[in-house]
């Protein structure tokens, strides 16, 4: 931990040692979970006031390095405000021919089809674990494989095939509705 003088020169450098340092984690890991870079400033910038008022006005020591402090504070607050950010639904962009007990679900044949792009073995695995709900040793018995860590290593392995062709498409939940 930096040993602190409370001048306003030496805040002014300290804050931005932190900010250089510290800041493109935050804004990476915010971006990743689809924030903007305006989002990550201000994430940022509330975990050095929380930095601030914890070692500098409360003279706390902290059990971890600066830029950890800083990440895992930024990570909590976005993850606070994506939360309470997804709880609440615009009412601009709606029409006026959705009602309050209307839903857009996703269109069963749109997700099928995505699904397929795994292939038949890995539809019917999944099929066999989501729908049919075989436990994992179950269906390492019915697919053939060596043990129940063979069948949960391939499972992944074909949501990650599902995923990727998501990924690859920049698909979004809007263009799975009819």
């Amino acid at each position: 931990m930096a040993a602190f003088n409370n001048t306003a020169q030496k805040r002014e450098q300290l804050f931005s040692k932190l900010y250089q340092n510290a800041f493109p984690a935050v804004a990476a890991y915010v971006s990743k979970m689809g924030g903007s870079f305006d989002e990550a400033k201000d994430v940022f910038q509330d975990a050095l006031i929380a930095y601030y008022e914890k070692v500098l006005v409360n003279n706390t020591a902290i059990h971890n390095t600066e830029n950890g402090y800083l990440f895992g504070t930024a990570r909590n607050l976005w993850l606070q405000r994506y939360r309470n950010k997804s709880k609440q639904l615009p009412l601009d962009g709606y029409g006026d021919d959705v009602t309050d007990d209307e839903e857009a679900a996703p269109s069963a044949n749109k997700l099928l089809a995505y699904l397929a792009t795994a292939g038949k073995k890995c539809m019917d695995m999944l099929k066999a674990f989501y729908y049919d709900k075989l436990d994992t040793e179950e269906i390492a018995t019915a697919f053939g494989y060596s043990g129940v860590r063979s069948a949960t290593v391939q499972k992944y392995k074909c949501l990650e095939k599902v995923r990727n062709t998501v990924k690859q498409q920049s698909l979004q939940y809007a263009d799975f509705i009819e």
